[in-house]
């Protein structure tokens, strides 16, 4: 008999980061990109935010994480997958959509990096102006 592979799906997303979500019901070491979390995010604080959506729905230990993610700096990645998982989270459970949409989870951040204009030096930024 052949054990079917049974997960959830979903795309997270910030600033210029991409992240492919896969949530395995069954249980063990989570991985993104082929490596475990704890080596690609070694710092507690990005931890705790990719777990936000599992301590919100107080769903630790229940799901596996593999995670492709592309673009962005450490924190747009970690800022992704969080979304993908509070999305992949929606998916395999829809009622707890409401706790992921009042923790704001379910929200992309849609703030990104302004472009540069023509004659600035930055996007905003201008040259100094004197009067003489």
């Amino acid at each position: 008999m052949v054990q079917e592979r049974h997960y959830y799906y979903a795309v997270g997303k910030r600033k210029t980061s991409v992240a492919q979500v896969r949530l395995y019901t069954d249980t063990g070491a989570d991985q993104v990109n082929g490596k475990p979390l704890e080596e690609v995010f070694p710092w507690d604080s990005w931890q705790q935010l990719i777990n936000e959506p599992f301590d919100v729905t107080s769903s630790h230990g229940q799901f596996r994480v593999v995670a492709k993610i592309r673009g962005g700096g450490v924190v747009s990645q970690a800022g992704a997958l969080r979304h993908g998982i509070s999305r992949a989270l929606q998916i395999a459970d829809p009622t707890l959509r409401s706790p992921l949409k009042r923790a704001g989870l379910l929200t992309r951040d849609a703030r990104e990096k302004e472009r540069k204009k023509y004659g600035l030096a930055r996007a905003r930024k201008a040259k100094q102006w004197t009067k003489r």
